[in-house]
This record gives structure tokens, C-alpha cells and sequence, in this order.
């Protein structure tokens, strides 16, 4: 399909891109898309500690007076919770968060997302030079372009420097390489962006 290429205050530029249908005309499916997002949160998430319980306790475990007549409760085992340095009574026990997904549908998922954003979202721009790289002069064309709070920028191999530089401080703008694409930042912007460099880093990585 054929799309054309834009200016970065949002004017439209005087030639057209060809992309491959392959990656971006796949008709999206929910399932496999909120497949994907969940492997993608499940994995962020680190290894939930566990707290030491009264059997993990090393103490000892005569018993600390006789059974009667002491004037005390009858305790049995300096391991008890109710004692400082005992265990942990219904603690938190280990989690891993580590979720498997076949590589297939992680590609396929990836795929999907871009082509949903071919449907309404998606600009390709040739490059990311800017002839002002300052903050102010970005975020004025951002506005002019008026593509959303949530504008997500990916580039080619690196991204550009001065671009990186400017976008910094604006908020709603994240810029990331092609090699860090993925489904749950496409899918949470409301416009994704992406250079001539980064369309075909993109192509190249799935038809490789």
C-alpha cells in the first residue's frame, strides 16, 4: 500500500512511501493483541520476595519451660511467630512472573499493531532533522501537527540526536530505535510516528 509522507509540523510531504502488507496491512485481532500486552507486563514485573515462615526459622526448638505451672502461656518453639526472630506467620510466599510466549505470536502481535495503526494513527515522516533542535521549536510543530497527548517517535538504527534532545521535555513524546518497537507503546500513543529509516528497519526485521 502506498501512504504519503509528512512534514513533522503534520503538512503534507511531496512523495509517497510504499509499505509492505505484509507487516502493516494485517487485519488486527484483540485476542492476539491483548496476548501479547499481558506477556509484555507479566515480564516487567520482578521476582515477588518471600518472607521466611516459622519452618524457614533457624532456631532452636527446645521448649522453653514446663508445661505447667510457670505463670506463662505454654509455648513449645522459639520459631512461633508471636516471638521476635520467629517466622513469619502467612507470609508471602515466592512468585515468578516469567511468562513464555511463542515467538510467532509476539511477531504476529507486533505486526498487528502496526497495521491498526495504519487504519488511523500512523504518519511516516523522511526524517527527524530538525533546522531549530530546541525544545520550543519542536513542541510548536508537534502543536501544529496536532497528532494527540501520546505521541510515540521510532527511528531507524539510533534515533536522532538533536531530535532526542529537543523531544526530551515534552510530554506525551517518547522516541525509541525500530529494534525497541513493540505492542504495548504503539498500542497506549495516539499517533505513532515513524522515519523512512524506520519503516524499513521494521520490514527488513520481519521478511529477514
Amino acid at each position: 500500500m502506498k501512504i504519503k509522507l509528512h512534514n513533522l509540523d503534520g503538512s503534507e510531504g511531496s512523495s509517497d512511501i510504499e509499505l509492505s502488507d505484509a507487516v502493516f496491512g494485517i487485519e488486527p485481532r484483540a485476542d492476539i493483541l491483548h496476548r501479547v500486552v499481558t506477556w509484555q507486563l507479566e515480564n516487567r514485573r520482578g521476582t515477588a520476595r518471600a518472607a521466611r515462615e516459622r519452618s524457614d526459622v533457624a532456631r532452636t526448638g527446645k521448649k522453653l519451660g514446663n508445661q505447667k505451672g510457670g505463670g506463662t502461656a505454654r509455648h513449645g518453639d522459639r520459631a512461633a511467630p508471636i516471638f521476635i526472630g520467629g517466622g513469619k506467620a502467612h507470609g508471602p510466599r515466592k512468585r515468578d512472573f516469567d511468562v513464555s510466549l511463542n515467538k510467532k505470536i509476539r511477531a504476529l502481535g507486533l505486526r498487528m499493531a502496526l497495521s491498526s495503526k495504519v487504519q488511523g494513527g500512523l504518519v511516516i515522516v523522511d526524517t527527524l532533522d530538525l533546522t531549530d533542535a530546541k525544545t520550543k521549536a519542536l513542541g510548536a510543530q508537534l502543536a501544529q501537527a496536532n497528532w494527540g497527548r501520546k505521541v510515540l517517535v521510532v527511528d531507524g538504527d539510533a534515533v536522532n540526536e538533536g531530535f532526542a534532545r529537543a523531544a526530551r521535555n515534552l510530554v506525551g513524546v517518547n522516541v525509541m530505535p525500530a529494534m525497541g518497537a513493540n505492542v504495548y507503546d504503539i498500542l497506549k500513543h495516539d499517533t505513532l510516528v515513524l522515519t523512512r529509516a524506520a519503516v524499513e528497519k521494521l520490514e527488513a526485521r520481519f521478511n529477514g
